[in-house]
């Protein structure tokens, strides 16, 4: 775990005002993007985050929350609620928009529609694989998150976590291979 993040639990333990204020404009941006992607909806995103750390604040208020992997925690509150959010209305996880906050600039239409289109094949794609290999994709790949945390989130061993990755990634290809197979041979 990162010094930073030790200094903030230590300071979010005691509810220290300008901890609680560094974790919050460190990892709200990421947690927001990572809802986003799992909603599709900017509000409901937005609602998730607020959410998150609310749940957060009452945990650590009743003297429990995280005892270490701070964003690991986080990460596995916004994704329970994105989770319970569609059990609510009763729909699966719908295909995420990867790219919340990385698109190409307007000024450039070549541009935007090969980014379009590359991320209406990786949307495509991640969705062939399983929930758990999509979701470790979508951690390490999309947020930046180390096996160490994705382990955390999950509640899986290490071990299991770059298991899921491996075979992710490797389904990814082979998909990505036979769709290019079979967009070869057709006219």
């Amino acid at each position: 775990m990162a010094f930073k993040e030790v200094q903030w639990l230590e300071g979010a333990r005691r509810l220290d005002e300008s901890a609680l204020a560094a974790i919050y404009d460190s990892l709200s941006p990421e947690l927001y993007a990572y809802a986003c992607r799992l909603v599709g909806d900017t509000e409901t995103a937005e609602d998730i985050v607020s959410e998150t750390f609310f749940r957060f604040l009452r945990a650590l208020g009743a003297g429990g929350g995280p005892k270490d992997h701070l964003r690991a925690y986080l990460y596995r509150i916004a994704h329970n609620l994105a989770v319970d959010h569609h059990r609510r209305r009763d729909e699966p996880l719908e295909n995420p928009d990867l790219d919340v906050q990385r698109s190409p600039s307007a000024e450039n239409p070549d541009e935007v529609v090969e980014h379009s289109l590359a991320q209406t094949q990786a949307r495509e794609v991640l969705w062939r694989l399983t929930h758990k290999q999509r979701q470790v994709i979508m951690l390490k790949f999309f947020q930046g998150l180390s096996n160490e945390e994705i382990a955390a989130v999950l509640e899986k061993p290490v071990g299991a976590v770059k298991s899921l990755q491996h075979r992710g990634l490797k389904s990814m290809r082979r998909i990505l291979e036979n769709d290019f197979a079979s967009t070869e041979g057709s006219p």
